[in-house]
């Protein structure tokens, strides 16, 4: 089965970013031809919508087209339909979250600049955005043979929507189809000490305490609710304004009170902890640890002796660990207005290009902002782009005594192969009767059409839109053609 078909034999639906360069459109309308994929005119309800990343038409062509109601409708750089033909396979989109791209930053630990470029292609040919900073980011990917990634696993271990990964996990979501985030382990807490209360609890006091111990530790058999750990976490959280009150006592005071009046505080915790419902092993919960990241098994490499005999570390092959991705990063002329450009240094945080604002040559009608983000309103407001119709209306099925669908009837070749076989029809067909055709698609439509009006043949027209995929351009090329027929003399 061709790579760009469903499992029903549809073609997959992909649509071009307009102000690409006309001869890379050419040659992705090619390969999707080639591939049994389709390239529409319209924006398709469900499909691939192909962008040049950078871009101020990309950003015009999301806050247009990329809405809640279509979650089937995906925006891939131009280089996906490539990247699709190496592998051999629709790749699938499952850096996506709720609908929008799951934003990634590339930390400068990775420091081979090719493995960043690969490691952004990957993403982005997956459905995520690697363009994103620190602190906006949802996944930051790091090495971590660093000491820099245990420093972002500590940071970032107490937001519940942050994940510190490895620059391998990529590769094992792509391969394993979704995206898992590395688990937490549990990890025993410790033991026990003695201590005293020093100041007059409140019953403030004691709901505060609840609710720590409800959020860290929500099921008492889980263990650790009586063990120092606990309780000096909460003394560290004082700096922040939200823990100001842990400062009231000291942590063997906190530990104290929970000790001798466990059984009171115990059916507290388990009220707060019906309401919320935590799952075993959440993240933020006390205990659970990161599971240690898996290490690639390495060729050991010998050592090379120095002038004075000793040893020095060889290379790391990070290079070699994430294969380099033989579909390079969409890239145009540097210093020309409305293209983009290469930026950025190896431990820069990874910002692989950035779009030198120019005016744009077709959209001169809508102002396109260069220096804050556009208006979703006036961007929808203003589009140009037509959104296809339902599916339903593209394959019709016959009821009763209607008419046979377009899709249905058979090919002319057929009919000319069976005519002497075949047996004359003696009733009137429905157009005779002064029924109406059903109607065409609206590619098949404009194809006739041309054909029709420069007299070719429909297959001579339909190859050729199939190569070029734009109506328009079609039109004018079987114009030429017919224009030079009707010149040449008898």
């Amino acid at each position: 089965m061709p790579i760009f078909q469903d499992s029903n034999g549809l073609a997959v639906k992909f649509f071009i970013q307009k102000d690409i360069p006309q001869e890379i459109q050419a040659e992705v309308c090619e390969t999707i031809a080639a591939l049994g994929g389709r390239v529409e005119s319209k924006v398709p309800r469900a499909g691939y919508v192909l962008v040049q990343p950078g871009t101020a038409e990309e950003e015009r062509l999301r806050l247009c087209w990329s809405t809640p109601d279509r979650p089937e409708r995906y925006f891939v750089p131009y280089t996906y339909v490539e990247a699709c033909k190496i592998h051999g396979m629709l790749l699938k989109q499952i850096f996506v979250h709720e609908g929008q791209p799951i934003r990634m930053h590339i930390d400068s630990s990775i420091a081979n600049v090719n493995a960043r470029a690969a490691l952004s292609t990957r993403i982005m040919h997956s459905g995520g955005d690697p363009t994103a900073s620190a602190q906006s980011a949802r996944v930051i990917l790091a090495d971590p043979n660093t000491d820099v990634f245990q420093h972002l696993v500590k940071t970032y271990q107490g937001e519940p929507d942050k994940y510190v990964e490895s620059y391998l996990w990529v590769k094992k979501c792509i391969e394993k189809g979704a995206v898992i985030y590395t688990p937490m382990v549990y990890k025993n807490p410790g033991g026990r000490r003695p201590g005293e209360e020093r100041t007059q609890f409140t019953e403030d006091d004691e709901e505060h305490l609840c609710n720590w111990i409800a959020a860290k530790i929500p099921y008492k058999e889980t263990g650790g609710r009586t063990g120092n750990r606990l309780y000096q976490q909460l003394c560290e959280m004082a700096s922040d304004p939200e823990y100001a009150w842990a400062t009231r006592h000291t942590w063997q005071s906190w530990r104290e009170r929970y000790k001798k009046n466990c059984a009171r505080l115990d059916a507290r915790i388990s009220e707060i902890v019906e309401q919320k419902k935590p799952a075993h092993g959440e993240k933020g919960q006390y205990g659970y640890v990161r599971k240690p990241e898996e290490k690639p098994k390495r060729v050991r490499k010998k050592a090379r002796n120095n002038s004075d005999n000793g040893t020095v570390p060889g290379p790391s092959n990070i290079g070699e660990e994430i294969d380099p991705f033989p579909v390079p990063v969409p890239v145009a002329l540097p210093g020309m207005a409305g293209v983009l450009t290469a930026v950025g240094g190896p431990n820069d945080g990874f910002n692989p290009m950035m779009y030198v604002p120019g005016p744009p040559p077709i959209f001169q009608h809508m102002q396109v902002p260069t220096g804050s983000p556009m208006d979703i309103a006036v961007a929808r407001q203003n589009a140009i782009e037509e959104e296809m119709e339902d599916d339903e209306n593209e394959w019709p099925i016959r009821e009763g005594n209607a008419p046979t669908p377009g899709w249905a009837k058979r090919k002319p070749e057929e009919h000319e192969e069976e005519g002497p076989i075949k047996r004359q029809r003696t009733s009137k067909s429905p157009a005779q009767n002064g029924e109406e055709q059903p109607a065409l698609h609206v590619v098949d439509q404009t194809v006739r059409d041309i054909a029709q009006e420069f007299r070719f043949t429909v297959e001579e027209v339909q190859e050729y839109y199939d190569k070029c995929g734009d109506a328009e351009r079609t039109k004018q090329r079987f114009k030429k053609m017919r224009d030079a027929l009707t010149a040449l003399e008898d």
